[in-house]
């Protein structure tokens, strides 16, 4: 039975747009993607030092994997798009997120569902809202709308990328 399961995809290194897009068509290989938001130009948050802005964007995927497997092809994608994992919150060409699987709530040493920060990051909830307004976090019981308003104004920028 297929689930319904949303993921962040962002970077921050070379071509932004085009590694988002590469990742998005290799993304096809692991369920039926039956929505993208707009890619979405985004200050590093919870950075030391100066970074260059992310693009990021959220992708609706309908799979079979179980949310192990999604986790396991998806840090193989990153891998063979150059992500190097050189420390955490580092640069990077490539980064994907389980933000939602259908209704499951999972707390393992390597996996979060849903993900731990989601409700607080503008750069997650202004894409999710976009194409799924009214997915419920399942342990919070509030929409991705609903999350995205209660956010403080200085909760990170956030802007509608416009580039190529």
């Amino acid at each position: 039975m297929k689930q319904t399961a949303y993921l962040s995809l962002g970077g921050n290194i070379g071509d932004r747009a085009d590694h988002l897009r590469q990742a998005i068509s290799r993304l096809q290989d692991f369920g039926e993607i039956s929505a993208v938001s707009s890619l979405y130009e985004t200050e590093p948050v919870e950075i030391v030092g100066q970074q260059q802005w992310f693009l990021n964007c959220i992708v609706e995927l309908k799979t079979s994997l179980t949310p192990a497997e999604l986790l396991a092809r998806t840090l193989h994608l990153e891998e063979s798009m150059g992500r190097r994992r050189t420390g955490t919150k580092s640069p990077r060409t490539l980064d994907i997120d389980i933000i939602l699987f259908g209704d499951e709530v999972i707390d393992t040493p390597f996996l979060t569902i849903p993900h731990p920060s989601m409700q607080q990051r503008r750069f997650v909830l202004e894409p999710l809202a976009e194409i799924a307004p009214g997915v419920k976090h399942p342990v919070l019981q509030r929409t991705a709308q609903e999350l995205l308003s209660a956010l403080p104004p200085g909760a990170g920028q956030v802007r509608k990328y416009l580039g190529k």
